[in-house]
């Protein structure tokens, strides 16, 4: 006969696993309601500028000249189902679940430092995660047809890879490389990335191996991609419009009677057009009516055109680097400012604001409709909707509240400065880079900034974190120990003076980690 199972083992184990981690189901389970009550008040999809093209490389895959293809292929992983519920509720998911990644992260680094205090690391963890379940631009995010949610989503698994722990395995360096490089393939903003996760790699001492690893697995699929896109249009790269965003970043400054263009490049001069204050100098610079690109065949997409933005784009910033600089430090502290401005232009704007009735242009529905069938239909459900546009208008991270979380992550980072910013660099560097990089290479635009908000929450959980008492063993392997990562002790085990609890901690075969050789054992690295 088997035997019974322990059932007051389980309910206390269940009941020990409610009382760490209660709070956080609780404001778990609000951040799905929410969702909960978004898919009642819009039950199709929301648009944007880019989401017909995204539909256009789902229906038929090939690579986009514009930006990478990496959404179309989810979007059209997907397309068997032949429904927009299905879409909207994977990238609902995928918000609900990189807010349970960072709780999990922070919850193990704090608790790894104070192991006997179970309620500070739960209430910490929490705080840190409402504002990424619950920033009501990022719910509209996920409600849109967009690759930001998907991006954000790949990059924040690759960070809590490689923050597992401090001595990673090749095949873990290599996982968080692949995630680094789908999601570069899903938004070109995660290319840079990868430099940084793998310099904090390095940095953080995770092996040759795994740093090895991450940038051989990371090439794979980006060399993939750039061979297919070679092989459709000719170009061994991932875009042919890379020049294309920056010219229109340096249309804000480039002067050209500092410049002096040569003649080949001056039709890209736009200083002595007046300057419309309603709509931002890249905006008109790419799209408006006295666009340089109008003049090509191609626009925007002609190769041509592309290769002389990129020259006049650089000259400018050669010429002007002054100019340029405090453009980019302009636009990157956008982010932190109290109120949201109608920038780029007001029509941006409202399109990350949940409507009022429901529309569906022609153009996008001679995609929507083959891909999502019925589901496609725009509808708008009251008076669900009517709450949600409510909570949209109250509940949103601003910008000093982003800045606070910035502020306190790179306080951790300094306070760790001997050990080079210890694991809260990473979360940190990626979520600064993530709101430089776009400022740097485009133009600012507040859909650029919600992907920074789960890395800035991350580095300031992680900076609550301490290091653990490491036991005084004569065995114990010598290892750098970061802010929160388990030592070599088990999780309820402390060094002490008494003997049977340094017995305890230096017997093999007794339950404890402490003496084990192996780093793998111990656990968490933030």
């Amino acid at each position: 006969m088997g035997q019974r199972p322990k059932l007051p083992v389980l309910v206390r184990a269940a009941g020990g696993a409610l009382l760490a981690h209660g709070l956080f189901l609780i404001v778990l389970a609000g951040a799905f309601a929410v969702r909960w009550v978004t898919m009642e008040g819009y039950p199709s999809p929301l648009w944007f500028g880019d989401s017909h093209s995204y539909l256009e490389g789902a229906l038929n895959p090939t690579p986009s000249v514009l930006r990478p293809s990496g959404y179309s292929l989810f979007l059209w992983g997907l397309g068997p189902f032949h429904s927009f519920t299905v879409v909207l509720w994977t990238q609902h998911a995928l918000g609900l679940l990189t807010g349970v990644l960072v709780y999990v992260l922070v919850w193990r680094a704090i608790r790894a430092g104070a192991r006997r205090r179970r309620w500070p690391a739960s209430i910490i963890a929490t705080l840190v995660t409402v504002p990424v379940l619950y920033d009501a631009y990022q719910i509209q995010l996920e409600h849109l047809v967009m690759a930001d949610g998907l991006f954000t989503f790949l990059l924040f698994a690759a960070v809590a890879v490689v923050l597992w722990r401090v001595r990673m395995r090749w095949w873990t360096g290599a996982l968080a490389g692949l995630l680094v490089a789908c999601g570069a393939l899903v938004r070109s903003v995660g290319l840079p990335m990868l430099l940084v996760v793998v310099f904090c790699m390095v940095v953080r001492r995770a092996g040759w191996r795994a740093v090895t690893a991450a940038v051989a697995a990371a090439a794979i699929p980006v060399v993939a991609y750039m061979s297919w896109f070679n092989a459709v249009h000719g170009e061994f790269t991932m875009t042919n419009t890379s020049n294309v965003w920056l010219y229109g970043r340096t249309a804000d400054f480039a002067d050209c009677a500092v410049i002096k263009p040569e003649p080949e490049i001056a039709g890209f001069c736009r200083d002595h057009l007046p300057p419309r204050e309603d709509v931002a100098p890249a905006f008109t610079a790419l799209w408006g009516a006295d666009s340089p690109f109008r003049q090509y065949p191609d626009g925007i997409r002609d190769p041509q055109a592309n290769e002389l933005a990129g020259e006049f784009a650089k000259k400018a910033i050669t010429e002007q680097p002054g100019d340029y600089f405090g453009t980019v430090l302009r636009d990157t502290f956008r982010a932190f400012e109290w109120e949201r401005h109608e920038y780029p232009t007001r029509g941006t704007v409202e399109e990350y604001e949940f409507p009022l009735g429901a529309s569906l242009r022609d153009w996008d529905a001679l995609v929507a409709y083959p891909y999502g069938g019925d589901t496609a239909q725009a509808r708008v459900v009251s008076p669900y909707s009517d709450w949600v546009r409510d909570y949209q208008d109250r509940y949103f991270v601003r910008g000093p509240v982003l800045g606070g979380l910035m502020a306190i992550g790179l306080i951790g980072v300094l306070l760790r400065v001997r050990r080079f910013g210890g694991a809260v660099l990473l979360p940190f560097g990626t979520g600064l880079a993530l709101l430089v990089v776009p400022a740097a290479t485009a133009d600012f635009d507040y859909r650029y900034v919600l992907p920074a908000i789960p890395f800035a929450a991350l580095a300031a959980g992680l900076a609550f974190a301490r290091r653990p008492p490491v036991p005084e063993a004569e065995d114990a392997p010598e290892e750098t120990v970061e802010d929160g990562e388990p030592d070599a002790a088990g999780p309820d085990d402390e060094p002490a003076n008494e003997p049977e609890a340094r017995e305890k901690e230096t017997s093999p075969g007794k339950g404890s980690q402490g003496t084990s050789a192996d780093p793998e054992l111990s656990g968490q690295a933030c």
